[in-house]
């Protein structure tokens, strides 16, 4: 029973660790992405660009979207999204394999008896 609860603290702390991570990470992003967005639109707007132009320059989210999706497979590790490969889903892949197991085991069960 002691060693139950230590496994459950011990995935707590895991998880915890890793949503402090996380969190970090977002936070990394979001200041970054902000100081070089906002450099870009300086850049541009001292080259003769309006403030509009300067926003919507692709240059000015290309860090932003590619970023992004690191930063969106990290959430979905942390917070154990995945709606292809889901609890119910592995659960019936497990049942599948033991199933097919089980036909492979009395199959030759039978090749062995018929043998006898």
């Amino acid at each position: 029973m002691e060693t139950n609860t230590r496994n459950k603290k011990q995935r707590a702390e895991e998880r915890l660790k890793a949503l402090k991570a996380f969190y970090t990470h977002l936070t990394i992003y979001l200041l970054v992405n902000t100081f070089i967005t906002l450099v870009k639109m300086y850049h541009h707007m001292n080259n003769g660009a309006t403030i509009f132009e300067a926003i919507w320059n692709f240059e000015t989210f290309v860090v932003w979207f590619f970023w992004g999706i690191g930063l969106a497979g990290h959430a979905v590790k942390v917070f154990s999204f995945n709606p292809f490969f889901s609890k119910d889903w592995e659960k019936r892949q497990i049942e599948k394999y033991m199933n097919e197991e089980l036909t492979e085991a009395e199959k030759y069960k039978k090749l062995g008896d018929d043998r006898s």
